[in-house]
Order: structure tokens, then C-alpha cells, then sequence
């Protein structure tokens, strides 16, 4: 998985922060989905790697509960994590003991589960009026 991620961060569109990141989602048929992070000079219509890649999985036709890991790589010497936004999104389409693979740009490699990156979710039962 990490040279997949090292392969794909050059498609980053980052022309801004010079922060590639790449995200992989398998399914649990294994079916692989592809996500970078793009960029404008806005900054906030912009995308993650990790949402551009469980996007991609929606629009084939896959739905909540199918994804078996992400994997995801910074181009960071240190190991990074998906922000908060990307969190929201995980923690919406994915079951909590789902794996998030975090990897640094030199391999590095920390597990986590949804459970323990989204401590405190905020889901559809808190819309309940």
C-alpha cells in the first residue's frame, strides 16, 4: 500500500500549501478507490485526498457501511491523521471499527479505528429534534 500512496501523492493538485497527501479506500469486495487533495487559490473549495477518494466509491456505486480500510499518506516526515472535515465524513460512511491507516511520506505506519479518531461523534441521532 505504501508505494501505491507514494505513486498517487503526485497527483496532488497542493500548488498551494506544497502538502500532497494521498488516501486509498478499499472496499470490503476489495475494490480500491483513489483520492488526492486538490487545491485553488480559495483554499476552501478545495478537497481531501481521504473525502475525493470516498466520493469516488459513491459514485460507483458503493454506500455506508462497505468500506473495509482507508489508507492514507502526508508528505510529511511525521505520521498524519485526516482532519476533522474528513473525520465527519468517515465517521458517516464507515462502521466504527472500521481501519484508518495513517502513513508518513518515509512508511511509517500508525492503525487506528474509526471509533478512536471520532471519540465524540456528532451522526444523524443528534438531528433528532
Amino acid at each position: 500500500m505504501k508505494e501505491q500512496l507514494l505513486n498517487l501523492m503526485k497527483n496532488a493538485y497542493a500548488n498551494y500549501s506544497n502538502f500532497p497527501v494521498a488516501a486509498i479506500v478499499v472496499t470490503k469486495d476489495n475494490k480500491e478507490f483513489y483520492g488526492i487533495n486538490v487545491e485553488d487559490a480559495s483554499y476552501r473549495a478545495g478537497a481531501c485526498a481521504e473525502r475525493v477518494a470516498l466520493f469516488s466509491m459513491l459514485t460507483s456505486g458503493y454506500t455506508k457501511g462497505d468500506v473495509k480500510e482507508i489508507n492514507v499518506m502526508t508528505s510529511s516526515k511525521n505520521i498524519g491523521t485526516p482532519c476533522f472535515v474528513c473525520r465527519q465524513m468517515i465517521l458517516e460512511l464507515c462502521d466504527l471499527d472500521t481501519k484508518i491507516n495513517c502513513y508518513s511520506m518515509t512508511g511509517d505506519l500508525k492503525s487506528y479505528t474509526v471509533k478512536e479518531l471520532c471519540p465524540y461523534p456528532f451522526c444523524s441521532d443528534d438531528l433528532n429534534r
